[in-house]
């Protein structure tokens, strides 16, 4: 038999930087998120449009915790990878990091189709916290970078439709409880990688649904798509509509025309054929088209301004060319969530590979002309369609050889919910020590007691959690994950008083009272707050068993917590004190440095302020669109914000 895909293992070794453990208190407060329409814009927005805007957008990470322990220290690390190949393409894919596909090689001409980075650098643009750039990356859950983007999913060999192999990947994502896979495959003599999308909603219920398929492409390219209008929406947060190629005067399809960052929906007429092409001067480059399930197509350029070309910089290293992102998604915008109907399931068919078209400069309907017909000559789209025919029976197919493992979530909910999903098995097998009590408690009705002194594990939070922790003997340990679920569930009053239950009896108050401060917070009462966060770390520092990477953690969660906590109602002799008892490891983090910055400014030094921004830092976790550095040094000086420090992502207000 012939072989159409070979699959093989590989190390990839290049700079990185290490992921760190993820932040140990449970993110309580609000999304953090920019992708956000104002109220007024959507009475101008199509009707189904601005429904969908509306439509189980999310309001918290839970049960996802923060993920922001990495640094930017960056030395040769291997990385597990997949290579699949045939006579014409090389993907090589990184299964623990996301399922990414980071390299995209045209064998006969070595063209590299994606932006490969040279570097693997996290920084703060996943929903919760560690994401990175280059390559092909499956989003699914809320508007946003997936939770998934630096986690590993499972990986195994599976039969392909053509009688090779396929790779494929599998994860239940957590913040909508959903299972997806994907499967990548490459026919006998193709020149397009193949990836089979499917989303199943096992729940008795409806979920809001998200999907978008980003891929970096160099930016010194022309984008090209079958619209003559887009949705343009930019950190102003507004979204409206605009003529493609050109609105004010500006070829915006060059991706350097744009001095901001900004997101363009195209708006592709129904009937029309999905595609995306990313082309260089002399007409070469990647296309991207799909099943017409894969509604919505968009470009993302960070835009030439000194902000933009910062994060660039940031997310890799000086010298190496910057990147945009043409995207593919299940609606018209990122904005929006489509709802499954319950014991559902969505699913489609993307293919990627080269394409050799006209030069792509001039006339826009011209252009846009010329590359479809280029496409249909290289994959027509009838054989898209036939391909995805002929691959949705094997969606169910059994995985054979295991490739790699992801997470323990998956197996528990099918676990306890005994659900039968073909193709994307979650064995017990994969269960692991955070799953471990969750497990317990399924089984026996009781949450068990930690068996050791340590940070709290994670808190599950879905409703059928929720009801079991609620029947379960209230010991403290279960009085606060209690508190996190009924807090989830927008029960902030029951939260308060399971948290407060605990207290009397818990061998750890750290916790609970870290939970409390946050209440504290929501409800505006910000002097209790700092008391509560000032009890709160100085039990963490008592129980402190040593300086290991889960302590660690805890204390820089909470001790910078605690600092913006006393600095918000300046009291700067306690905010002090917090700072004096922190590790020295952790006071030289950028971010303890940005801080520190702030306490001294408090503390009526600025010229000590200063100095820190003259020997320089980096805010490892800065967050897109933040403007925390640029606020503070504008309280110490009148002078322009340094180029290191400037990361602004939209005009000045001014």
């Amino acid at each position: 038999m012939v072989i159409v895909t070979r699959i093989r293992r590989e190390v990839l070794t290049l700079p990185a930087a290490e992921v760190g453990p993820d932040n140990p208190l449970p993110p309580l407060r609000p999304l953090d998120e920019v992708h956000h329409v104002d109220e007024r814009e959507r009475a101008e927005l199509p009707r189904d449009m601005a429904r969908q805007l509306g439509h189980g957008p999310l309001r918290g990470l839970l049960p996802v915790r923060v993920r922001d322990g990495y640094g930017r220290t960056r030395e040769p690390r291997s990385l597990d990878a997949l290579v699949i190949e045939n006579d014409r393409l090389r993907a090589t894919v990184l299964p623990g990091l996301g399922g990414r596909v980071v390299s995209l090689l045209h064998l006969p001409t070595g063209r590299e189709l994606l932006y490969r980075n040279p570097v693997f650098q996290p920084a703060n643009f996943a929903l919760n916290g560690a994401w990175y750039s280059g390559g092909i990356e499956w989003n699914i859950g809320a508007t946003g970078h997936t939770t998934l983007a630096c986690a590993p999913l499972h990986a195994a060999r599976v039969p392909a439709p053509d009688g090779g192999e396929m790779l494929r990947l599998w994860e239940w994502e957590r913040l909508r409880d959903l299972p997806f896979q994907v499967d990548l495959w490459l026919p006998e003599g193709s020149d397009f990688l193949y990836a089979g999308v499917r989303i199943r909603n096992p729940h008795e219920r409806p979920v809001p649904t998200y999907w978008w398929t980003n891929t970096a492409v160099p930016e010194d390219r022309r984008i090209l798509a079958p619209a003559e209008g887009a949705w343009a929406f930019g950190y102003e947060r507004r979204l409206r509509r605009v003529p493609v190629p050109s609105h004010d005067g500006i070829d915006r399809t060059y991706p350097r025309n744009s001095r901001y960052a900004a997101d363009y929906f195209y708006e592709v007429p129904g009937g029309r054929r999905r595609w995306i092409a990313a082309l260089d001067a002399d007409g070469h480059g990647l296309v991207q088209t799909s099943t017409d399930v894969l509604r919505g197509r968009k470009l993302f350029v960070w835009g030439s301004g000194p902000g933009g070309r910062r994060w660039q910089e940031w997310l890799t290293e000086p010298g190496t060319g910057g990147y945009c992102e043409i995207q593919a998604g299940l609606a018209r915008t990122q904005l929006e969530h489509v709802p499954l109907e319950a014991r559902a399931e969505v699913s489609w068919l993307e293919a990627y590979g080269p394409l050799d078209a006209p030069p792509p400069d001039g006339d826009w309907s011209e252009a846009v002309r010329a590359t479809e017909d280029r496409l249909e000559s290289a994959l027509p789209r009838a054989r898209v369609e036939d391909a995805y025919a002929a691959w949705r029976p094997s969606a169910d197919t059994e995985p054979g050889e295991p490739l790699a493992a992801g997470s323990g979530w998956g197996a528990l909910e099918v676990l306890r919910a005994d659900w039968k999903l073909p193709g994307t098995p979650f064995p017990e097998s994969s269960l692991g020590e955070a799953q471990q009590p969750w497990r317990e408690l399924l089984r026996t009705g009781a949450l068990p007691e930690p068996r050791r002194v340590r940070p709290p594990g994670e808190t599950l939070v879905a409703p059928h959690w929720r009801d079991m922790l609620e029947t379960a003997p209230a010991t403290p340990h279960t009085e606060y994950h209690l508190g996190v679920a009924q807090w989830h569930a927008g029960d902030r009053a029951q939260a308060v008083r399971s948290w407060e239950r605990a207290l009397p009896l818990a061998p750890s108050l750290w916790p609970l009272l870290r939970c409390l401060a946050v209440a504290d917070q929501e409800a505006g009462h910000h002097e209790r707050a700092a008391d509560r966060y000032t009890d709160a770390f100085d039990d963490l520092c008592r129980e402190r068993r040593d300086t290991g990477e889960a302590w660690t953690a805890a204390v820089a969660a909470l001790g910078r917590e605690t600092l913006e906590a006393l600095l918000r109602v300046r009291r700067t002799a306690q905010a002090r004190a917090v700072w004096d008892r922190l590790l020295p490891t952790v006071r030289e983090r950028g971010r303890f440095r940005l801080l520190g910055a702030g306490l001294l400014l408090a503390e009526g030094r600025p010229a000590q302020a200063r100095a820190v921004f003259d020997e320089g830092f980096e805010v490892a976790d800065l967050r897109e669109g933040a403007d925390e550095i640029d606020r503070l040094w504008a309280r110490l000086t009148d002078e322009p914000l340094p180029a290191r420090h400037d990361f602004r992502m939209r005009p000045d207000p001014s």
